[in-house]
């Protein structure tokens, strides 16, 4: 089955969301809440923050996950080591995947940046289906990945 999401209209919805609140634990709370309730077929949408090398489990919508991820390890892990958007058809054949929640069958992991280009958190969201995310899926996360680094990086 193919999934649609209009995100345009999510993103747009996002920037509206986020603009005026200066808090930034707010706006990641309640991004990863827009996100899990916008986006079909998801069991888990949230954010792992940069710790030195490792990942810590920050803001999430979901059931309870992996607490620390080391830099590499898994596809949160693959994500901040080489700093790319991944779409992980089925995790499972994903080598050194962790499972957090075993119902999970699908991942898409979208790195976020501060002003200098490092990545210090990665956008995480899981399904229970396979092959649930498409390049549409991927583009509108990244897009909506540049609306995240816009609010973490305001003066």
């Amino acid at each position: 089955m193919a999934y649609f999401t209009d995100y345009e209209a999510l993103c747009d919805d996002l920037s509206a969301m986020t603009e005026d609140v200066p808090y930034i634990s707010a706006n990641l709370a309640n991004t990863a809440a827009y996100l899990y309730e916008n986006i079909e077929a998801l069991n888990w949408a949230g954010f792992y923050v940069r710790e030195g090398d490792d990942l810590i489990l920050s803001w999430f919508q979901g059931r309870p996950a992996c607490v620390r991820i080391a830099f590499g390890a898994g596809v949160c892990g693959t994500c901040l080591r080489d700093d790319r958007t991944l779409v992980v058809p089925d995790v499972h054949a994903f080598d050194g995947h962790i499972a957090c929640d075993s119902a999970s069958a699908s991942e898409i992991t979208v790195p976020i940046h501060d002003k200098n280009g490092k990545v210090v958190m990665i956008l995480d969201i899981d399904s229970p289906v396979p092959d649930r995310f498409s390049e549409a899926d991927k583009e509108g996360l990244e897009r909506a990945g540049r609306i995240i680094e816009g609010f973490l990086n305001r003066e």
